[in-house]
């Protein structure tokens, strides 16, 4: 059984912001040996871009958005990936840009994974897992698909109840490699976001503070350490120390 890994999603505002962010990491949180990185096409730094930031520290895991991909055109990132010695990415299919000037493809997740596995076969895939948006029987039937397409583990939409992440740790697939996702939410606004954007779903003892998420975040690292899985934090309009100082 491996250890557990630590990961802190970060989100690339600007190349300054995200090196700052970095440095910070690497002083205060020594536990943490990974960054996964998001693109977010409304920023002008691709996931792959900035995950060479955090090269070669950390290891890094770039988010790639299935609809981006021109099944015409070779994979944008594959040269940056080598380059770089990225070896691992998140592969999600994608939700519809807002500017309806950007193109996007009727590729889904599966099929990006199959790609990839085909022509970069070097490269460990990871799938997404998302407790909030279909039944457990359909997202138990998507998950397995997703490793016949050749990924090899998952990584969650953030949770806030262990007692689902226990419902949801009995329906992954015995082998896959698991990432738990953990963000904080401390904000009226932040909570509705989360329930209506992605349909998430609070405890009744939730409360919008960062003690409430911090000891959160503390029973999540138990939970996933005691399983031999792993975990990433997505601070969010946080400082990542106040939020996970004494924790990580």
């Amino acid at each position: 059984m491996s250890p557990t890994q630590i990961s802190l999603e970060l989100i690339p505002r600007t190349r300054s912001g995200l090196r700052a962010e970095l440095a910070t990491v690497r002083e205060q949180f020594p536990a943490v040996s990974t960054v996964n990185i998001p693109d977010l096409t409304r920023f002008s730094t691709r996931s792959w871009e900035a995950c060479a930031f955090g090269r070669p520290h950390f290891r890094t895991i770039p988010h790639v958005r299935a609809i981006d991909l021109n099944p015409k055109e070779p994979l944008p990132m594959a040269g940056p990936l080598v380059a770089h010695g990225i070896e691992d990415v998140l592969i999600i299919t994608g939700d519809a840009p807002s500017d309806m000037n950007r193109r996007v493809y009727p590729v889904d997740a599966e099929q990006a994974i199959r790609r990839f596995t085909r022509e970069l076969p070097h490269v460990r895939v990871y799938a997404g897992l998302d407790p909030y948006r279909q039944s457990f029987a359909q997202e138990r039937d998507y998950l397995e698909r997703k490793l016949e397409a050749g990924a090899v583990g998952f990584f969650t939409q953030p949770f806030f109840d262990l007692r689902l992440m226990d419902a949801y740790a009995d329906l992954i697939p015995e082998g896959a490699e698991v990432w738990w996702g953990l963000t904080n939410v401390t904000t009226e606004g932040s909570m509705n976001y989360w329930a209506s954007r992605n349909r998430a779903v609070y405890p009744r003892s939730f409360e919008p503070t960062l003690e409430w998420n911090r000891c959160l975040a503390q029973a999540a690292l138990k939970f996933a350490r005691e399983r031999s899985q792993h975990i990433y934090f997505q601070p969010i309009r946080t400082d990542v120390v106040e939020y996970l100082g004494g924790i990580v």
